[in-house]
């Protein structure tokens, strides 16, 4: 604006000059009308002339749109009700035939549009199971939407980019009665897979228990072979040590024994004097 000023355009001229054109972005499209009536349509992005008053200009999205409608029910094959969330990527082809069919407005033609995708949806679910549905033909239910929607969307000069299914569920009653279900068969799974553990548990231990007695009974075998060995090794040298000085072995036998008997203070053996037990006591002599 301040550069038409400065080569000199008047005030009231540019004014005159803006009131008699309008301008198309390249983001859109635009329909010229007089009294209602299309007079022009294919408009290239800039300045186009028109007439105040006489005509009206309506413009419209030239991009890439998305319909995002709400889920809907449908039945497999089966008769088993599925709730189906979807969209669709569309832009405006043909604006004249667009405007004729919608009026322009966008809404109108989301709901002709998906009236469409929806019978369609309805027809390809009704042909197939759910396991098809979900696990397998989901790709092919796409591409056939895709195809069929552009075929019917050319009667309202849409062209249809694109038709995705964003998500496939069961209706809440189901899908609780199916994880009731699911929960119960994995509660079942789990107690089968506890039980055979507790059942190889009891037999490692059962199997651990016997190999520690097997264990314990040879160690026991063991010791009590190196215990006799031990003191028959003992015996023997007891016996050849004493067997050479009998006299010194009843001699060291009796202080043994006194030893024993005589620990404390409180110890009290009665006797008679010329008992055998204090032959030593007797002996003054030491012999």
């Amino acid at each position: 604006m301040s550069n038409l000023f400065k080569i000199g355009i008047p005030v009231s001229l540019l004014a005159v000059w803006l009131f008699f054109t309008f301008t198309v972005d390249e983001r859109e499209k635009a329909l010229l009308l007089k009294f209602g009536e299309i007079i022009g349509s294919d408009y290239k992005p800039g300045l186009h002339w028109k007439v105040p008053i006489l005509h009206t200009v309506k413009k419209f999205d030239d991009r890439i749109l998305t319909i995002d409608a709400r889920p809907s029910s449908f039945f497999t094959g089966e008769q088993k009700d599925l709730i189906v969330d979807s969209y669709v990527k569309w832009r405006i082809q043909d604006v004249v035939t667009y405007y004729k069919a919608t009026s322009g407005d966008e809404r109108r033609a989301g709901e002709l549009l998906y009236q469409v995708i929806n019978n369609g949806l309805r027809d390809e679910f009704g042909k197939r199971t759910i396991q098809e549905v979900v696990a397998g033909d989901r790709e092919e239910i796409m591409g056939l939407m895709t195809e069929l929607a552009a075929k019917k969307a050319e009667t309202l000069g849409i062209e249809v980019i694109d038709v995705r299914i964003k998500k496939i569920e069961l209706p809440p009653q189901v899908s609780e009665s199916v994880y009731n279900r699911m929960r119960t068969g994995r509660e079942r799974v789990a107690r089968d897979i506890r039980s055979k553990g507790a059942e190889a548990a009891e037999r490692i231990r059962a199997d651990a228990d016997r190999q520690s007695s097997v264990i314990l009974a040879e160690a026991y075998r063991d010791s009590e072979v190196v215990r006799g060995e031990g003191d028959a090794q003992a015996t023997d040298i007891y016996s050849k040590a004493f067997g050479k000085d009998r006299e010194f072995y009843k001699f060291y036998r009796s202080m043994t024994a006194y030893t024993k008997n005589f620990s404390s203070e409180d110890d009290l053996i009665l006797l008679q004097p010329d008992s055998e037990y204090f032959k030593y006591f007797n002996k003054s002599s030491g012999k």
